[in-house]
């Protein structure tokens, strides 16, 4: 999603001058087409994400709309005192872009893995959180939140190529969309692991077991109506997320399970714990932690009773 989020912000800052790139020493080979295009308009603070939080909050103040990029560890909980006191307090339009999502940076281990950046995002009031599950949905997110007048996360993933079957790169601020319509469990997730939470709702389907996939890609404002709406019609739902249980987007769904009443069981499929000294590729923390299509297979078979076929 880097490469099209750089795009998409090229294309915005030809109409919008107000828009400027700030970067903490990453991000090349991908900020380039903004750095090239606008050289008065792009900023590398070098390593000191508090001190990047503080300049685009001075520049936000004075009618900018600053875009500041790290890896999303870097971007939201190095400087979360000055995101707190700066953008979210005076409600300023600095948009925090994280690269990373989950454990996309894998093997850099566990100080580059994101695992908490929904939660202590989402908590801050004003604070519009946005994980996108694909490069074409991260353009359009990008797009619908320009004007917002307040603060911004992005949670982006590294993958720039790979599609959502049946997403199409639909997004709406405060709105979930729906992939799928079977009736035997939910799926509920957010971010680049919607992939596997899709090619799981098609195995599923290969074993009898029909599923609803449901994208909540605006975590804050949450999508409640569309949540409550899905949950509201099925026994049982999985919340899939690369990230904590708790906090997150499972927190969420339970939240809005509790808050209207619903019988739903919600199971909370994500990370519960680091093992001190693992690491490794993306895929196999993912399958560790339960979020491989085949174990993400296993949790939703768990929770339905298929009939036997005659």
């Amino acid at each position: 999603m880097r490469g099209a989020f750089v795009r998409t912000l090229v294309e915005l800052a030809e109409d919008d001058e107000r828009i400027v790139l700030l970067t903490a020493d990453l991000g090349f080979t991908v900020v380039e087409p903004f750095a090239e295009r606008f050289p008065s308009r792009f900023f590398n603070v070098g390593v000191a994400e508090q001190n990047m939080v503080g300049v685009a909050t001075g520049l936000a103040d004075a009618g900018y709309v600053p875009y500041v990029y790290s890896i999303a560890t870097f971007a939201t909980l190095r400087p979360y005192e000055f995101i707190r006191n700066g953008p979210v307090h005076q409600q300023l339009p600095v948009r925090v872009v994280g690269v990373g999502g989950g454990f996309d940076y894998g093997t850099n281990g566990p100080s580059h893995h994101a695992l908490e950046d929904l939660a202590v995002m989402r908590a801050q009031p004003g604070m519009t959180v946005i994980a996108p599950a694909d490069f074409e949905q991260a353009c359009a997110a990008l797009r619908a939140a320009h004007d917002l007048p307040g603060p911004v996360y992005f949670r982006l993933g590294k993958d720039d190529s790979s599609r959502v079957t049946g997403l199409e790169g639909r997004f709406r601020l405060g709105r979930a969309e729906t992939i799928g319509s079977g009736g035997d469990v939910l799926l509920v997730t957010t971010g680049s692991i919607a992939r596997n939470a899709v090619a799981a709702a098609g195995a599923l389907a290969a074993i009898g077991i029909d599923a609803t996939v449901v994208v909540a890609a605006s975590v804050s404002p949450p999508p409640a109506d569309d949540l409550a709406d899905a949950l509201e019609r099925f026994d049982a739902a999985v919340a899939v997320e690369a990230h904590y249980v708790n906090g997150g987007l499972g927190s969420l769904v339970c939240e809005i399970a509790a808050e209207h009443g619903l019988p739903c069981r919600v199971v909370r499929c994500g990370v519960r714990g680091l093992e001190p000294g693992r690491s490794g590729s993306e895929a196999y923390l993912n399958e560790t932690h339960g979020l491989s299509v085949d174990r993400l297979v296993a949790t939703c078979s768990a929770l339905v009773s298929v009939p036997e076929r005659l």
